[in-house]
């Protein structure tokens, strides 16, 4: 899959006190994309094990977010969510988030494939996800 997208309507408790999108349920909209992307290549996070069967966890190692402009009560973003970068044992993950065809924000996260235990430590991403999952590079910054 190279990208999902995805539409959200902003609820009421998604908003601040001005009424606009508070800048951190963006970080929720970005793991609840990831998530989707996950489920659509039939890989559900919850589900996660290595390629000899033991349980997998993708703590996140680094997570942006660019604002553009406001988002309100009611809008209807439209979310895009990609792989810019797949490491043999991390993804990272672009985000566009759009409302009437303006750019709300955009947001990027890495994550990185671990074993849960004896202890947290990285490991390959699984063959059969590495394979499901399609690079599609950013365009280049103007």
């Amino acid at each position: 899959m190279r990208e999902l997208l995805l539409r959200r309507r902003i609820e009421f408790a998604d908003t601040d006190m001005a009424g606009i999108v508070h800048f951190g349920r963006f970080f929720v909209f970005m793991e609840t994309a990831e998530h989707r992307f996950r489920d659509e290549l039939g890989f559900p996070v919850d589900r996660d094990r290595a390629d000899d069967g033991t349980p997998l966890t993708w703590p996140r190692v680094s997570a942006s977010c660019d604002y553009r402009s406001p988002a309100r009560f009611g809008d209807e973003l439209q979310i895009g969510v990609r792989v810019v970068e797949k490491g043999r044992s991390s993804l990272t993950f672009a985000f566009t988030f759009a409302h009437d065809g303006r750019t709300v924000a955009e947001g990027r996260v890495t994550s990185v494939c671990c074993r849960l235990s004896p202890e947290l430590r990285a490991v390959p991403i699984p063959l059969a996800l590495a394979a499901a999952i399609e690079v599609l590079p950013e365009p280049p910054t103007p």
